[in-house]
């Protein structure tokens, strides 16, 4: 799928994408996203990444870059279907990212579970019962996540980590993605625990608007485990108050002038690159 850069009034270039597909995606599952108009779903322009679901589901995504983007950032939501709130703030936060992307080439996957999300009664986890975010593959998997899963949640189906490492499809694709886009850093938005956690090598941001800092412990099969702890790429884990409503908008605002400004202090930019003037989304097919 071929992306234009076109000007942005304010005399910054963005890579848009040119495909009827978003305007589609924003009249099925998509609708059932708290706080998120029609017309803000289909300016996101979310294309179609290559990767599905158990169930065949698009995994959609969404790259934005200023000509000058020096960082990487990917930010991935609704990883648990049951929290709609978390793709709403990463489509408000997509539409900031619009107007402001800081040098920064962003990558937005607002829903990496969608089956969880269409059901329904949204749940937690894939088609096929399995929790994502247990998914991924830390040392000692098979060992540690059984531990986990049987003596520390009394075997919750909810919490159920899957058969084997990136079992699912959409950990797959994210385990992938992350190997493609090589992120300087990545923000997981998730619900409801009203806390902002980080896993990684770097000082964490200490609060991003209400949210603040409360590192919960380090689990098997996590992204924030796999990522941060094991590949050194940063993860700042955003813990939404409520999984079916969103902060206000000041709110979402206040978090994400934080958040930019935690990178700006902690993520020195790398040496300034050619500047793109063509590229695709998705980069590539898993």
């Amino acid at each position: 799928m071929l992306i234009r850069l076109k000007p942005h009034a304010l005399g910054v270039a963005f890579l848009i994408a040119a495909s009827p597909y978003a305007a589609r995606a924003c009249t099925d599952f998509y609708t059932k996203i708290p706080n998120v108009s029609p017309a803000l779903c289909q300016a996101a322009q979310l294309q179609p990444s290559g990767a599905r679901s158990v169930q065949g589901r698009p995994i959609l995504v969404r790259d934005m870059a200023s000509l000058d983007a020096q960082r990487r950032v990917l930010v991935v939501a609704t990883m648990h279907g049951d929290e709609l709130s978390a793709a709403s703030v990463a489509l408000h936060w997509l539409q900031m990212a619009q107007a402001a992307p800081a040098q920064t080439h962003w990558r937005f996957v607002p829903v990496l579970n969608p089956d969880g999300l269409a059901r329904r009664t949204p749940w937690r986890m894939n088609a096929h019962g399995v929790d994502l975010n247990r998914n991924f593959p830390t040392p000692n998997w098979q060992r540690e996540t059984k531990v986990y899963w049987e003596q520390r949640t009394r075997k919750d189906p909810r919490r159920w980590p899957g058969p084997s490492p990136l079992s699912e499809p959409e950990a797959r694709y994210l385990f992938d993605e992350i190997g493609r886009f090589d992120p300087q850093l990545i923000v997981s938005i998730h619900a409801p625990y009203g806390v902002l956690d980080f896993d990684g090598p770097v000082l964490p941001p200490t609060r991003l608007g209400r949210l603040y800092l409360d590192q919960v412990g380090v689990f098997p099969g996590s992204l924030g485990n796999y990522s941060g702890v094991q590949r050194g790429i940063p993860v700042v884990t955003v813990e939404l108050p409520n999984a079916l409503r969103t902060p206000s908008r000041d709110e979402m605002a206040k978090m994400w002038r934080d958040l930019r400004l935690w990178m700006d202090k902690t993520l020195p930019l790398p040496e300034p690159q050619d500047s793109p003037t063509l590229a695709q989304v998705p980069p590539s097919t898993p």
